[in-house]
């Protein structure tokens, strides 16, 4: 199996950080991480998959290696990323793509599916845990954005390494990392050293500007117009992806449903029977 190469570009002004896997020849596979995250959570699947796809791990601007916007409040926000995916898959020379979206990006999957001009530039578009919109329930998706508010505009700094896993396997508790050597890695891909000399969760805090982006939070018109095939994975227990909306998009023909036993928001990708229900679908 392939190890993965770094890679930076400039799309748009703004330096882009990605990892690759597998042979540019092959069928490409763009896989986007959630809200806080970067590409590195893709390892495992991606791993697996870079044997028959081309493998694209990008971290979103203000996350990861990639560069932090000096216009933050314009900037982060679905319209910028979802510009950012297609320019930087325009530079790639890349003309259709299979989506692996998480949360966000899920989200940015959707909304480049579903803009007219770009609907033939998604063929598979699998929506980790992610919903296009509002649930009737809507107590239910306040808690979910409310809980993931609470820790995003203000990342924590610790001491030790040590101490800042201990912190993710509290917040990420419902992804359902398998081992030690999952979490090591989790954390070790997602941290970076402080002035003050501490460690912390490695993305732009003003990342959470992009509540400020209300029209984010509703991507139905998106949603009715996506002509690629969907897969719709969602964790039993999400308090990010409620079941009446899942149930509601799931009556779309091109959409089928999986959902993950005793997993939360969002699943990690990163076990054999994930993987083969996403390669079963990519097929």
């Amino acid at each position: 199996m392939s190890s993965p190469k770094s890679r930076f570009e400039t799309i748009n002004g703004m330096e882009v950080h990605f990892t690759e896997w597998g042979d540019p020849q092959k069928p490409a596979v763009v896989c986007w991480h959630g809200l806080t995250r970067n590409g590195r959570d893709f390892d495992i699947l991606a791993r697996h998959l870079s044997q028959n796809y081309y493998i694209l791990c990008p971290d979103t601007i203000g996350r990861g290696l990639s560069q932090w916007s000096s216009s933050p409040e314009k900037d982060y926000c679905f319209e910028t990323y979802s510009n950012l995916a297609i320019e930087l898959l325009d530079h790639l020379g890349i003309d259709q793509v299979r989506w692996i979206g998480t949360s966000m990006g899920g989200a940015i999957g959707m909304r480049i599916a579903g803009t007219p001009n770009h609907q033939n530039r998604i063929s598979h578009l699998v929506l980790n845990d992610i919903g296009a919109g509002a649930s009737e329930n809507a107590v239910h998706d306040i808690e979910g954005i409310k809980r993931i508010i609470s820790y995003v505009g203000a990342p924590p700094q610790f001491k030790t390494f040590s101490e800042l896993k201990k912190y993710y396997q509290t917040i990420y508790t419902t992804f359902g990392l398998a081992n030690e050597e999952e979490w090591n890695d989790f954390t070790r891909y997602s941290s970076r050293r402080r002035d003050e000399g501490g460690i912390s969760p490695d993305y732009d805090p003003n990342i959470a500007l992009q509540f400020q982006h209300i029209e984010d939070l509703n991507l139905w018109n998106y949603w009715e117009v996506v002509q690629s095939k969907i897969l719709l994975i969602r964790g039993e227990i999400s308090d990010v992806l409620p079941l009446d909306v899942a149930e509601k998009m799931k009556q779309k023909p091109n959409c089928q449903m999986v959902t993950v036993p005793k997993l939360g928001h969002a699943p990690a990708l990163n076990t054999k029977e994930q993987i083969t229900i996403i390669e079963n679908f990519l097929l």
